[in-house]
C-alpha cells in the first residue's frame, strides 16, 4: 500500500490548521487520504508552568525570540526524519515551483512556524534547517506561509487535480506567466473575446497563448523572462 504524503506543522497555534487546507481541492484530498496533516504544539515542550516559548534577545533590541531548547524538543518529537524540515522565514530562499514539485514528489515535509522575531539561530545551524520564504513581505508568523507551501504541494499529488494537462499550462511550470483566460459570454460590457480563441484553429490558438505568456512574463517578471530565455537558448544549442 502506498503511503500518503505526510505533513507535520510545528506551531504555537495548532488551531489554525487545517484552515484553508480543509477546503476545496486540498480538503477533499485530505478526506480522501491523498495526504495526511498533523500538528505539534510547540508550547507542549515549554519548561515552565506558564508554557513560555520565548525570551528576550541577547544584545538587546525589540521583540522576543523563540527559545532553542523548546523548539529543539518539539522537533525531537516528530517522526519521519527522512522528510525535509523547513523553517518558514522572510530571510529564506524564495519558494519556487521547482522546489514545490520536488517536495510533492517526496514523502512529505515538516514545517516549523516561527513567531515573534523568529527562532534562536543555533537551532537552524544544529538541525540544518531549510529556510524558505514565500515572498518579499513580512507576515505575523509562519502559519500562513506554511499553508501556502502545503497548498502548492498538495495540488501536485497524484489524484488531487483532475487534469495533468492543467498543471503543464500553469504559471511558473515553464518559467512563464500564464496567458489570459476567457469564457462565456463572448461579449461582455462591450469587450469581446479575442477572435483567435473562437476560430477553432488549435495550432494558432496555442501560438497565441504562448505569445501572450511570453509578453506578460517579459513585461511583469524580467527575472523569469531571463531564466526562460536562457533555458530556451540552452535547448537550442543541444538540439
Amino acid at each position: 500500500m502506498v503511503k500518503s504524503w505526510r505533513a507535520t506543522v510545528l506551531t504555537i497555534f495548532p488551531e489554525m490548521f487545517p484552515g484553508m487546507l480543509g477546503r476545496s481541492l486540498a480538503g477533499k484530498a485530505l478526506e480522501a487520504g491523498h495526504w495526511h496533516l498533523e500538528t505539534v504544539d510547540i508550547r507542549d515542550f515549554a519548561r515552565d508552568k506558564h508554557a513560555t516559548v520565548d525570551d528576550a534577545p541577547f544584545g538587546g533590541g525589540p521583540g522576543m525570540v523563540m527559545r532553542p531548547d523548546v523548539v529543539d524538543a518539539a522537533l525531537d518529537s516528530v517522526e519521519g526524519t527522512n522528510r525535509p524540515v523547513i523553517y518558514l522565514t522572510p530571510r529564506g530562499r524564495l519558494l519556487t515551483q521547482s522546489r514545490v514539485r520536488a517536495l510533492a514528489e517526496g514523502p512529505g515535509a515538516v514545517l516549523l512556524c516561527g513567531r515573534y522575531e523568529g527562532i534562536d539561530h543555533r537551532v537552524i545551524e544544529a538541525r540544518g534547517l531549510e529556510e524558505v520564504s514565500v515572498g518579499d513581505y513580512v507576515l505575523s508568523g509562519g502559519e500562513p506561509a506554511a499553508e501556502i507551501v502545503l497548498d502548492a504541494c498538495v495540488r501536485l499529488l497524484p489524484g488531487v487535480l483532475g487534469s495533468a494537462a492543467s498543471l503543464d499550462e500553469e504559471s511558473f511550470e515553464r518559467d512563464l506567466l500564464e496567458y489570459p483566460h476567457f469564457t462565456r459570454p463572448q461579449e461582455w460590457e462591450g469587450r469581446a473575446v479575442p477572435e483567435i480563441l473562437v476560430s477553432g484553429h488549435h495550432e494558432r490558438i496555442r501560438a497565441w497563448r504562448l505569445e501572450q505568456s511570453e509578453q506578460l512574463t517579459r513585461e511583469r517578471r524580467p527575472d523569469l523572462w531571463a531564466r526562460y530565455v536562457a533555458r530556451r537558448e540552452k535547448k537550442d544549442l543541444m538540439s
